[in-house]
Order: C-alpha cells, then structure tokens, then sequence
C-alpha cells in the first residue's frame, strides 16, 4: 500500500482520482493548491504523486520543475496529468523529470494501471550503488557520475539514460526499454527526444562518451 499525494483543482476529476486510488488499497491525501502541496510534503513524501498541469495558483510543470531540484524530491515517481494533447506538451513535461503522463479524459482503470506500474519500476530497489564502464563512475547514492574522478554534471533524464545503460553493460538495451524505464512512455515522439539525450549525454562525457554506442534501428549500448 503507497502513500499517494493527489494535486488537481477540478473538484470532480480529484475525487474520481481519490476514490480510485483508495479502492485500490492505497492511502491518498488530494489538493486543490500548490501551497497546500508543498506544506504537506514539508510533513511526509510521498511515494507518489500525480500532478495536474494547470493548476490555479502555480503551473504543474513548475512545481514539477522544483520538485526534481530538491535532493528528497529529486526521485519522487511523478504522473504528470493535463487536459492538453499536444506532443509539445508531453515532451516537455518528460524532459523536466515526469515519469509518465496522461491527458484528460482518461478512464480509471488506465490512472490504476499506470500508478500500478510506475509504482513497481520504483519499488524494484536495484542492488547495484556502484555502476562502472571505462573511465565512467556512477554512485547511486550520491546521485553523482564521475569521469576519471571529476564530477560530471548531468541532468535528471541523462543520468538516468546513463544508469540503465550502464545497468545492461555490455548487452543492447531496446529504444523501448529505454523509453519504458527513464521516461515512462513509448509514444513515437519520444524517440527524438532519446536521440537528443544521447547526444547531450555523449558530449557531457566527453571522450568517455564514445562508450555509447549506436546499434541501429536496435538501441545503444555501452561496451
């Protein structure tokens, strides 16, 4: 059972969340404001939250914005949700640290499915806390990658890419895995976004970022 922290201004599409949420046996605490939001998380974090975009006192991917910048919020499983359909949108909501996205109207069993996995990709704790390729160093719990022992900044998406890519050293990890576990999503419009965070990754890394490489119409994987 998860702590699930519902923030959603229609009074109606918040209860329908709450009410499904509990039903499937999880505890659920709802708001209709921002600053509701983050007083209660100043009490307790969540396991997960689902956020709505517009929101009356602050935009959803704002407060998104922030809560991937607070060390205890940083990894907080996150559905953003929003009455807007554009691709646009959706990618921006993933490229700032959503981990899936939904647009209104959506039906109950989908919000339940969706919590349900995302909830399972978070809870499966990885036993890994050092991950290693070449000159590159991962410490999980530091959140913080190393090349020939000099920090390197990356942001949320690319460390994450590089995690899971460095988790399946040395086998091909699918563009669809890869979609599934850094972003949460397999829409086609996805995929130039994971080109463009390899591409960023790659020359963050510098010379070590030539581990990466391209298996084509396949994935990456890093040897």
């Amino acid at each position: 059972m998860a702590l699930i922290y519902i923030v959603e201004d229609d009074k109606n599409i918040r209860e329908i969340e709450t009410y499904a949420m509990k039903n499937s046996g999880h505890k659920v605490m709802d708001f209709e404001y921002a600053k509701e939001f983050y007083k209660q998380l100043e009490v307790k974090i969540p396991d997960l939250v689902v956020l709505d975009i517009l929101l009356p006192d602050e935009d959803g991917l704002s407060i998104l914005k922030q809560l991937r910048q607070m060390p205890k919020t940083k990894n907080l499983p996150i559905i953003m949700v929003t009455a807007k359909a554009s691709e646009i949108d959706k990618v921006k909501g993933l490229d700032i640290g959503a981990d899936d996205y939904m647009t209104k109207p959506f039906g109950v069993m989908e919000l339940i499915s969706r919590v349900k996995a995302l909830l399972r990709r978070t809870e499966s704790v990885e036993d890994d806390k050092f991950l290693s390729a070449g000159p590159i160093f991962l410490d999980t719990e530091k959140h913080a990658v190393y090349v020939d022992e000099e920090l390197c900044e990356l942001t949320y998406k690319e460390y994450e890419l590089l995690r899971i890519l460095l988790l399946n050293k040395g086998i091909v990890t699918s563009r669809e895995i890869i979609m599934d576990r850094v972003w949460g999503t397999d829409f086609e419009g996805e995929s130039r976004t994971l080109d463009m965070h390899i591409k960023t990754l790659r020359q963050k890394l510098k010379e070590a970022g030539t581990i990466i490489k391209t298996v084509r119409n396949v994935g990456y994987i890093v040897e």
